[in-house]
This record gives structure tokens, C-alpha cells and sequence, in this order.
């Protein structure tokens, strides 16, 4: 018995010596201090259903633009930029690149034209900026932005948020910048049938797909930020507003919790609150990142509906769906970095 005690007590000891515990510490303090990444990036490019019989030529397309995004944005944060900064970089390259329905490659509204919205928010003070409905935009997060950080404002629409950009430097452009041939092909499709197509429903696969493009981020500070940009549904009429503008439904971002952004049927979305309805899971019930994004998807929104991006104030990376696929990419100050289509 005594040799048994001893041994306990001895290693009681030393446990608390390794750990450094002051009063108050636990175990589960100490085993989440030991999991805390320095940064963290996951991005997205839609979710849908997407083929996956899709030509290897293709997809590596795809895969080759996830990239491009993943690594602007983890170089900011590798290098100790901000989350706002890696988020801006990271959703700007999706829209440039005309893969995307977000800026070049936006989907064609009924009066065969582009209409774009993006929103972006800090964690750090629960700041936000969001535009929607706007044609000459180059790079609508850019815009998103400069809402944030320059106007006592969170929303510009349409023509005042034109107006509003015509206030600062962003690049405008024509709106036949945005044209592609497939997005003009997907709506003479649309209005043949008298439909509203989700964004990513021509990727050259059966089937429908929900389109959006967002990234979140952990930066070096610990503050978390999220940023999501689309050209919504073709075919889409009388200045239809979705999700992603509208701060709590796509975008979301507080340091307490997380940073989400999201993808797919925008309308079910909004009336769920998805981004924020993750946050308010994990600050008054309690739950895990990754618990709580799976309830929402779940519990809240109907198999199909899209697919949810998201980080917490410790690092950890989820990036769920419901639907075939999301098209993807995660990378941390761990040495991840990885991007993906499908499960």
C-alpha cells in the first residue's frame, strides 16, 4: 500500500511540473493550450451536386484555382497579416478566376446581365460590410471591405452601393466583364424552362449546383474574420436578394466562437441564420465547432441545401456538407494544406 502511494503521489508531481498548472488550470485547459494553431484558412467554391465522373482535365482546374486561393490567404497569415487581409485575398482570387460564380463567371440574372453581392466581417469587433446587387464592381469583396472599414453603414444596394463605390479606389469594369459563354448558355436553359437554376448548376455535370465562394480565417493575434461573394441564381429576377449580404445568414465572424461562411440555397439559409445559428450553438449551449456546424446542417437545413466553412478561436477547421460535394481547401500553421471536391 505504501509502495503504492508513493508511486501515485510522485507521479502527481511531476505531471503538475510538466504542465506548469496554476490554480484553476485543468486538464482540459492544458490539452486545448497544446492544440492552438498560430493561423488557419479554409475556403470554399459552392457545394452541389457535382459528378464525379467530371474529366480529370476539369477537376484539376478546379482543384489548381482552390490553390491559387489557399495560398494567397496562408501567405498573409504565415507572414502575420490579418484574417480580414487573408479572407480578401483568398474569396478575390475566386473571383477572377471565371470557374466560380462569383465575379468573372457570375451567373446571368433574367435580364441577362450580372448582379453581384459579397459581405466580410471581423471577429475581433463584430464589424461588417456587405454589398448586393452591383454591376461594375470588378472584385465585389474589395468593396465588401471598404464598407467595413469606411462607412458607419453595413449594407449598400444596387445603385447606392454604386454610388458608394464610386467613393473609393476599387476597379470597375463593364458589366460584359463578367460574361462566359456557359453562364449565357445556362440561362437561355433557365428561361427556355421559366426556372431559377442554382449558380453552379453547368459544371459540366448532371444534376444542380449551389454556387458561392467564401473563405474564413485564424490569424497570428487570434482574431478570427469571414468573407463570402456570389453572383447568385441565374435567371434570378426583380432584384432577388439572397443569403450571402446579409450578415448572420452566410457570413459570420466573433472571436468568442468562430468564422463561417456558407454555401448553397440561399432563401433556407436566411431563415435559419446559419452562419450565426453555428456561432450562438457554440456560445450558449456549449457545443464544439464541428458539433455545432453538424446540428445546423442536420437538424436545420434539409439534406441538399449546401455546405458550411468554418474555424474557431483555437484553429480547428471544419468544411461539412449535405450535398454531393463542396468544392474546398483547408491549410493551418500546422502544415496543412489540402484541398477537395468530394467526401
Amino acid at each position: 500500500m505504501i509502495s503504492r502511494l508513493t508511486t501515485v503521489i510522485v507521479c502527481g508531481l511531476l505531471a503538475w511540473s510538466l504542465t506548469a498548472c496554476e490554480p484553476g488550470d485543468n486538464a482540459d485547459d492544458s490539452t486545448a493550450a497544446a492544440q492552438q494553431k498560430d493561423w488557419a484558412l479554409v475556403i470554399h467554391g459552392g457545394a452541389g451536386t457535382i459528378s464525379r465522373d467530371m474529366e480529370d482535365e476539369l477537376r484539376e482546374m478546379y482543384e489548381e484555382g482552390l490553390e491559387a486561393a489557399l495560398q494567397a490567404g496562408s501567405e498573409i497569415l504565415e507572414n502575420g497579416g490579418t484574417s480580414l487581409e487573408a479572407v480578401e485575398a483568398a474569396v478575390t482570387i475566386m473571383e477572377d478566376d471565371s470557374l466560380f460564380n462569383a465575379g468573372r463567371g457570375a451567373v446571368y440574372t433574367n435580364e441577362a446581365r450580372h448582379e453581384l453581392d459579397a459581405s466580410i466581417m471581423d471577429g475581433s469587433n463584430l464589424e461588417a460590410g456587405a454589398i448586393t446587387g452591383v454591376t461594375t464592381v470588378k472584385n465585389p469583396i474589395k468593396l465588401a471591405l471598404e464598407v467595413k472599414q469606411n462607412s458607419r453603414h453595413i449594407l449598400f444596394a444596387a445603385e447606392g452601393a454604386e454610388t458608394f463605390a464610386d467613393e473609393t479606389d476599387v476597379e470597375r469594369v463593364d458589366n460584359s466583364y463578367f460574361n462566359t459563354q456557359r453562364r449565357y448558355e445556362a440561362l437561355q436553359r433557365a428561361m427556355s424552362s421559366n426556372e431559377l437554376m442554382p449558380g453552379q448548376e453547368d459544371y459540366y455535370s448532371e444534376g444542380h449546383d449551389l454556387g458561392t465562394v467564401g473563405a474564413a480565417a485564424l490569424d497570428q493575434d487570434g482574431n478570427l474574420a469571414a468573407g463570402t461573394s456570389t453572383g447568385g441564381l441565374t435567371n434570378k429576377k426583380f432584384g432577388r436578394v439572397g443569403d450571402v449580404p446579409i450578415i448572420g445568414a452566410s457570413t459570420y465572424a466573433n472571436n468568442n466562437t468562430c468564422a463561417v461562411s456558407t454555401t448553397g440555397t440561399g432563401e433556407e439559409f436566411m431563415r435559419n441564420v446559419v452562419s450565426h445559428h453555428v456561432s450562438a450553438l457554440m456560445e450558449y449551449a456549449g457545443k464544439s465547432l464541428q458539433d455545432a456546424v453538424d446540428h445546423v446542417l442536420h437538424e436545420r437545413l434539409q439534406p441538399g441545401d449546401g455546405g458550411i466553412i468554418a474555424v474557431d478561436h483555437s484553429g480547428n477547421l471544419v468544411a461539412n456538407f449535405t450535398s454531393e460535394g463542396m468544392y474546398r481547401g483547408t491549410a493551418d500553421s500546422d502544415g496543412e494544406f489540402s484541398v477537395a471536391i468530394w467526401d
